[in-house]
């Protein structure tokens, strides 16, 4: 059957004209093209439902230490996707296979989970709880706090593979957590912002400061934990979050009197 042109481009059998870069392509090569681009939607949905599942256990368990603990180590969370065209970028300037399987295999940080903890101790201690569960697999963990690189980076890198359950059954996606103090943070956050003005071409007198800033910064992390180590072991009173969950005084003491009635049969 001939398909019929139109000044846009050939029309498809369902009479629904493409728009865009595509029109101008043969209805084999646009059918191609669809069934790629509904191949690329559903890998990146599996990295996007791999993120999910880790923030959620992140979650839970800043959940369990706010209503339950004196003291909760998570101060903030995010995450971030690689878009279609930095995954193609990099799969271009690796040089790697592009299948999807590849691109899985050779391109490990698609997906990525930041945790900016209170102090150095909270990182390790939050990376066991998190590591622990029986359902995440520790693929590699860099420590660049206790071996910090080069330029004054300190964090804790692990890449986790978490299952990730579809219709179709279940994939394995790898997540890349890094885990890191507050003052760590704000150190690689100015770090890139500096390497972005100056395109990635900084000063010598600029990178000297940028590692004296990293000592600072680590110094200032091990004063402030050796404070809240002082407070923290004192008697100080932490006051309990307004929560739906928790109970009021009054409940509890419903409770209590409830269970010390004496029960009749």
């Amino acid at each position: 059957m001939t398909v019929p042109e139109t000044p846009d481009g050939p029309v498809q059998p369902d009479g629904v004209r493409p728009i865009g870069p595509l029109a101008a392509l043969d209805p084999s090569v646009l059918g191609d093209l669809n069934q790629l681009r509904t191949d690329f939607t559903r890998f990146m949905l599996q990295y996007r439902f791999g993120v999910d599942e880790v923030t959620t256990k992140i979650g839970i368990l800043r959940e369990e230490f706010r209503l339950l603990h004196d003291y909760n180590p998570i101060e903030h969370v995010s995450s971030r996707l690689k878009s279609p065209e930095s995954i193609i970028g990099k799969v271009a300037r690796k040089g790697c296979d592009p299948s999807f399987e590849a691109i899985r295999a050779s391109i490990t940080d698609i997906a990525g989970i930041r945790v900016t903890c209170s102090f150095a101790s909270d990182v390790y201690r939050l990376f066991d709880m998190l590591t622990g569960q029986s359902d995440l697999t520790v693929l590699e963990v860099k420590d660049y706090i206790r071996s910090p690189k080069p330029n004054g980076y300190r964090s804790l890198h692990a890449l986790l593979e978490v299952p990730v359950f579809l219709s179709d059954g279940v994939v394995p996606v790898i997540v890349e957590v890094q885990l890191r103090t507050i003052a760590m943070d704000f150190w690689a956050s100015l770090e890139h912002k500096i390497f972005y003005k100056y395109q990635r071409s900084v000063p010598s007198d600029v990178l000297d400061g940028l590692a004296e800033a990293a000592e600072t910064a680590h110094r200032l992390d091990d004063l402030m934990e050796t404070l809240h180590h002082r407070v923290h072991n004192g008697d100080a009173v932490v006051d309990r979050p307004d929560n739906t969950l928790v109970p009021t005084d009054d409940v509890l003491e419903r409770l209590r009197a409830i269970r010390t009635q004496p029960r009749t049969r």
